[in-house]
């Protein structure tokens, strides 16, 4: 595409890209179109409006959200700091916002409207928490008497208690998970792991106890009592697809379920395209984790090692919750499917998520004898460029 001789910052930005991240990103983002184009049409005819409605909507967002993964995956390393650290506050002051002049969609208050958009600052919030942490646990250990760790513990309380005031257990849970991982590897010790384990038992508990609907649904989940109709159909569609599907256009599942083009899209998928085909989406989730996680670990960097591993393991997190919920694995939580399901929200912030995850991951340019190498911790070398 470049010749090498060529420096702009295309050429750059081409020489230096991860382009295994960059195709399973662009993998998943037409997966999303394709099923945006099987799910969406019955939903938009049972509440009234044309045919392709989420479809074109889902265009739209889009382009927005490759705009925003390429843009980012630009940034280097300190910039990507300072736009996470202005969206995380942009995003903490919306949510505030949120919980007194907020949208009220199914008893909770999440959404804020913006010149006519319906915005859901949370989503934004997650990938740019992940990167000030993930500065704050590599402070730590840059300078012990940094007290990185404390900071990054008192922003995860403070981000949770407004996650809970929406309320947005599903959030909440995914945060924590991501967080606690990210302390793990920045040295947790066990006496932390049994303590911040108790803390969110007892959580979960008075959120069952507090909450009528959280109760409701691990209620339903246990007992299989009460409305699990989505749920139970979700599944069901699955085990219809069998391995290798009844037929693009031919599920039936989409035609019931008020949510079929967002928390149940992979049922969609199982029931039209197949078990296989589900595998293989599950396999690019898979491999986006994985591979993240073992460019992280030969990562020599700190902040670079957190980051990275924080946001595979946020996008990991999701999608399994999602597709869990589908199986009938755990409670309906509500969550989408990263770059698959509808929403403008949520695709843009996993186009910023995997903006990041490109620009952390990118070769670093290191001078050697007057020749420019490039950096790649996957390969454990040194690449010459001339």
């Amino acid at each position: 595409m470049y010749v090498r001789s060529d420096r702009s910052a295309g050429a750059e930005w081409w020489r230096t890209i991860d382009r295994w991240l960059l195709v399973a990103f662009l993998a998943l983002i037409g997966f999303g179109m394709v099923l945006s184009f099987a799910a969406s049409p019955n939903v938009a005819e049972r509440i009234g409006l044309d045919s392709f409605h989420f479809v074109k909507r889902h265009a739209v967002f889009l382009l927005p959200s490759i705009a925003v993964m390429i843009a980012v995956s630009f940034l280097e390393e300190r910039h990507v700091r300072r736009l996470a650290l202005l969206v995380l506050a942009g995003s903490i002051v919306l949510m505030v916002m949120a919980l007194f002049f907020g949208v009220e969609i199914k008893g909770s208050r999440r959404w804020v409207s913006i010149l006519g958009f319906q915005l859901q600052p949370s989503e934004f919030m997650k990938p740019a928490f992940v990167v000030i942490c993930a500065w704050m646990f590599a402070e730590r250990q840059r300078r012990p008497d940094i007290p990185g760790n404390l900071f990054a513990g008192i922003l995860f309380i403070a981000i949770v208690g407004l996650l809970v005031a929406q309320p947005d257990l599903g959030q909440t849970i995914l945060l924590a998970g991501t967080w606690g991982a990210m302390f793990f590897m920045a040295g947790m010790s066990w006496l932390w792991i049994v303590v911040l384990g108790g803390i969110g038992a007892v959580g979960l508990l008075s959120a069952y106890y507090a909450l009528p609907h959280v109760a409701g649904r691990i209620d339903r989940f246990l007992t299989g009592e009460g409305d699990t109709f989505q749920v139970d159909m979700g599944r069901e569609a699955i085990v219809r697809g069998s391995w290798f599907g009844q037929g693009p256009g031919e599920g039936t599942v989409k035609r019931v379920l008020p949510d079929s083009h967002t928390d149940f899209i992979f049922s969609v998928l199982g029931e039209e395209y197949g078990i296989i085909l589900c595998m293989v989406l599950v396999a690019v989730f898979a491999f986006i984790v994985l591979y993240g996680l073992k460019r992280s670990f030969n990562e020599t960097d700190h902040f670079r090692r957190f980051a990275v591993s924080g946001l595979v393991i946020l996008i990991g997190f999701q999608s399994m919750i999602n597709i869990s919920v589908n199986l009938q694995l755990m409670p309906a939580k509500g969550m989408t499917l990263p770059f698959i399901s509808y929403g403008g929200s949520s695709m843009i912030a996993v186009a910023l998520t995997a903006g990041f995850l490109l620009a952390l991951t990118r070769k670093r340019p290191e001078t050697r004898a007057g020749k420019v190498r490039f950096h790649s911790p996957i390969e454990g070398g040194l690449e010459a460029a001339e």
